[in-house]
């Protein structure tokens, strides 16, 4: 039974886990509320009024009139510093003054809504003003499954919760059981340091498979996204990056000794991640100094295959390079745990 320590501190995570009801919750329901909550706030939705303040007097009845006879804007009318009060707190998208010969913009370049707003107030002025188009042009809206913003945050919603449960999951519950001083029994018992590391990563696999297929149950079900790739493909894609950061939330733990310094780390750990890897939107928007850094996030090459896979149908052998690195974020953490682990608190 070469194997066997291995065996019972497995069924002793699975015990533990079995024990508290509450930890199933944490494991299925809240991923799924939170890929639901966040579905429904950045679901697909048309663009909404463009707030606009424009300065109460003579000069600028004509703006009024036009804007305000437009649904596509809401329209404040107040005084010279009331306007500039409402466009410095943010309650309006742009501020439009009249400067005798024509007309000012007043706007934050740097929030996108407000150049969009600039731009859609100009054009509903310029046409007012007697502006005629020289080409004519057609809109054709893409909403077809695939190449929606809901099919984009599902796989990144995904990555993140396997980062989650594989930093949480592992590290959190590690540093748990030292400070109960259950590790200094198991150091007592008859097991080697790498059975008991193997276990806590193994108890933590166990839910990969069902979560993730829950996961993708709720988003087809709800938002019906499009999984183009094979099923197969996408559990090996979640295998490769939760084993990645379980491997990474045991380096984390190996010497943290108070729940505030696990916690602490975590998060300045995942911080990066959250930021940088593309969950919300693509990491490219970075500047390319900041590239290879982001390239080399676990996080980033997780939701960059997840991607491929589930969206465009990618094969695992075009993802060699990903899952190479992923592998690599997961054997690294994981022999220098088993180096570095503390036992006792």
């Amino acid at each position: 039974m070469k194997y066997y320590a291995l065996y019972e501190l497995f069924l002793c995570r699975m015990r533990q886990f079995y024990r508290e009801p509450e930890a199933i919750f944490w494991t299925y329901g809240f991923p799924i509320l939170l890929t639901i909550g966040l579905g429904i706030a950045f679901r697909n939705r048309p663009p909404g009024q463009v707030e606009v303040a424009v300065e109460d007097m003579p000069a600028t009845a004509q703006i009024r009139a036009v804007l305000a006879d437009d649904e596509g804007f809401d329209l404040q009318v107040a005084s010279a510093d009331e306007c500039a009060r409402l466009l410095r707190k943010g309650d309006v998208d742009i501020l439009v003054v009249a400067d005798g010969e024509g007309y000012e913009y007043r706007f934050d370049s740097t929030r996108p809504e407000a150049t969009l707003a600039r731009h859609r107030v100009d054009d509903a002025l310029q046409r007012a003003a007697g502006r005629a188009d020289v080409l004519q042009v057609a809109d054709t809206h893409v909403t077809e499954r695939g190449g929606r913003y809901i099919d984009f945050l599902v796989p990144g919603l995904l990555g993140m919760n396997l980062m989650g449960g594989g930093l949480w999951g592992v590290g959190f519950v590690t540093v748990d059981m030292r400070i109960r001083r259950l590790l200094k029994r198991l150091v007592a018992t008859p097991m080697r340091k790498r059975d008991f590391l193997l276990s806590v990563i193994g108890g933590r696999m166990v839910f990969t498979l069902p979560e993730m297929f829950c996961l993708l149950m709720a988003a087809w079900l709800i938002f019906r996204i499009a999984v183009v790739g094979s099923v197969i493909s996408i559990f090996c894609v979640a295998v490769v990056g939760a084993l990645s950061f379980a491997g990474l939330g045991l380096l984390v733990a190996s010497r943290a000794r108070k729940l505030e310094t696990i916690s602490g780390l975590l998060n300045l750990v995942m911080l990066p991640m959250w930021v940088l890897s593309g969950t919300f939107f693509s990491a490219s928007r970075f500047p390319d100094v900041m590239q290879p850094f982001i390239q080399a996030l676990p996080l980033t090459q997780l939701n960059n295959a997840l991607r491929a896979v589930i969206l465009d149908g990618a094969s695992l052998p075009s993802q060699a390079l990903p899952l190479l690195i992923l592998a690599a974020w997961g054997v690294i953490p994981f022999v220098l745990a088993l180096r570095w682990f503390r036992w006792t608190y």
